[in-house]
């Protein structure tokens, strides 16, 4: 989700990280109180800065975790995807999306303009 977003969106933040949490995952940041804050990244010549939802560990591979809810700014939201799937690729990491009821028909739309073959976890 978008910075401005994250904000509003706490609690579902929140019952994120208790689901990764549950299924294994360790080494969690988040935006969240009692989480590290994840590490962002600058684009040049901008005052843009992506900063990924969720980041964890797994069996040894990173994973990143983007947060799927409705925004008034997609297309800065596509292009934070496209950067951190362009990201995980390069590095051999993974990188999911993490959607609730009432947001999947925006998330599919989403993917399928930026042609991205992503399996949902539906909270």
């Amino acid at each position: 989700m978008v910075q401005t977003d994250r904000e509003e969106n706490q609690e579902i933040l929140k019952e994120s990280v208790t689901y990764l949490e549950h299924r294994g995952f360790e080494h969690i940041k988040a935006a969240i109180e009692g989480y590290e804050t994840p590490k962002s990244y600058h684009k040049k010549d901008s005052d843009v800065v992506i900063t990924p939802d969720i980041v964890a560990d797994r069996a040894g591979i990173k994973h990143y975790f983007e947060i799927s809810l409705k925004s008034a700014k997609p297309r800065l939201l596509k292009s934070k995807w496209q950067f951190l799937d362009t990201l995980t690729r390069m590095r051999n990491q993974r990188f999911r999306i993490i959607t609730r009821r009432g947001h999947y028909k925006f998330t599919d739309e989403m993917l399928k303009d930026l042609n991205l073959e992503k399996n949902l976890i539906k909270l």
